[in-house]
């Protein structure tokens, strides 16, 4: 359903309207996705119902086949750069954005028992930054996690940046919140996964390290780190570096211990 529009002010795209403003403010159970291949990841993930596109009007002919695969209810918004640009209220390089329904998150414990029994779960504690979020996930996807758990304090992985970041790998690993990071290490616990827990501290060095067959990786964010009493209940790990140096990006630290971890699966 390729429908033309050439007025900013026209109702049927509101949902894309001043985009940076909706981010912060929120979308009502929906998320914005950017980008060729984050689009082509999301046409992939049938837990996601798209609801609409809005494209620049060069990126129609070459986007072709992954429209193909919409439903032939979900309209296709197009407009010139110019209009696209006054729509969402910065240039929009990509061209390319879509709108689509957030699914119910599953209580954790859910989500642990649906998984393998070899598993291997991220647990995201207390990151705020939108970057790394995206970033891990990226990792996960990359290196064939099972599962991110998040607490609370975690920044949003649907938010427009985190999942571009993450190149749509927010699509693609299952995710859901636990009440606290408490709730989260306990319902780790409960379901039988040895919890790993990365700090500059750790007791032991990363490349000695054997996983369980059912493991969490726990990580937190860059400057506080982990909670001290979480370390206290996990078997906690480091990664050293030259010269004392203890300052790598938590998003570049998941995708080491992740490689590692994931050796020989």
């Amino acid at each position: 359903m390729l429908v033309a529009i050439s007025d900013p002010d026209d109702s049927r795209i509101e949902a894309y309207r001043a985009v940076r403003e909706r981010d912060l403010a929120g979308r009502q159970h929906r998320f914005v996705a950017e980008g060729e291949v984050v689009l082509r990841v999301l046409l992939r993930q049938p837990r996601f119902e798209i609801e609409s596109l809005l494209l620049a009007e060069g990126r129609v002919e070459t986007l072709s086949d992954a429209l193909a695969l919409l439903p032939s209810n979900v309209p296709v918004y197009t407009a010139n750069r110019q209009v696209m640009d006054a729509i969402v209220g910065f240039p929009i390089h990509r061209g390319i954005l879509a709108v689509a329904r957030r699914p119910s998150l599953p209580p954790v414990e859910a989500l642990l028992a649906s998984l393998p029994e070899k598993a291997l779960v991220v647990g995201l504690i207390g990151l705020a930054n939108h970057d790394n979020v995206g970033g891990i996930f990226r990792n996960a996807a990359a290196f064939g996690a099972d599962a991110v758990l998040l607490d609370q304090e975690t920044c949003d992985p649907l938010y427009r940046k985190a999942v571009r970041v993450s190149v749509g790998g927010a699509l693609v690993v299952p995710f859901t919140r636990a009440p606290s990071a408490d709730a989260l290490v306990q319902a780790l616990e409960a379901a039988s996964f040895e919890v790993m827990a990365l700090s500059p501290s750790g007791m032991q060095v990363l490349s000695q390290v054997r996983p369980a067959r059912r493991t969490a990786l726990l990580l937190g964010a860059e400057g506080p780190g982990l909670p001290p009493e979480l370390l206290a209940r996990a078997r906690t790990v480091s990664i050293p570096m030259a010269g004392g140096f203890d300052s790598l990006n938590v998003a570049t630290t998941s995708g080491i211990a992740l490689h590692h971890l994931t050796q020989g699966r």
